[in-house]
């Protein structure tokens, strides 16, 4: 694989830090969407493609924070960052903005706490409004 100039280190960190960005917008979002749905009779939460990657997603999650490992994204893109010879004072507007939506300072626990959660109710939202095939 050919090495990355630190100018395409930077815009494919930027880029996963934004697809990391739709990934938790697409598992924080759906799940109220999902119960709305199923309250106003919705036919797309029932789509058993989205159902089961939004589960798989998040019970993915919900194991890394068990494990104590961090998310791929988070990893491939500070590899990327280091790369580009970026530190915490030298940003691009994607990573300043976004990174500050994506990552909190909290305890360890709290994020397993929080991940744990959100998975099982993802789990119930599964049994309420089921999918259909």
């Amino acid at each position: 694989m050919p090495s990355l100039t630190p100018t395409q280190a930077q815009m494919l960190a930027d880029a996963l830090l934004a697809l990391h960005m739709g990934i938790v917008l697409f598992v924080v979002g759906l799940l109220p969407l999902v119960l709305m749905g199923g309250v106003f009779g919705w036919r797309w939460v029932r789509h058993f493609g989205l159902r089961l990657s939004h589960l798989a997603l998040m019970v993915f999650i919900a194991a890394q924070a068990w494990l104590g490992q961090l998310c791929p994204l988070t990893i491939w893109e500070q590899n990327l960052r280091r790369i580009a010879g970026q530190d915490s004072y030298r940003e691009s507007f994607i990573e300043h903005w976004l990174a500050r939506l994506l990552y909190w300072e909290a305890p360890w626990w709290v994020f397993v706490a929080a991940y744990t959660g959100f998975a099982a109710a993802v789990g119930v939202a599964w049994w309420r409004v089921g999918p259909r095939r």
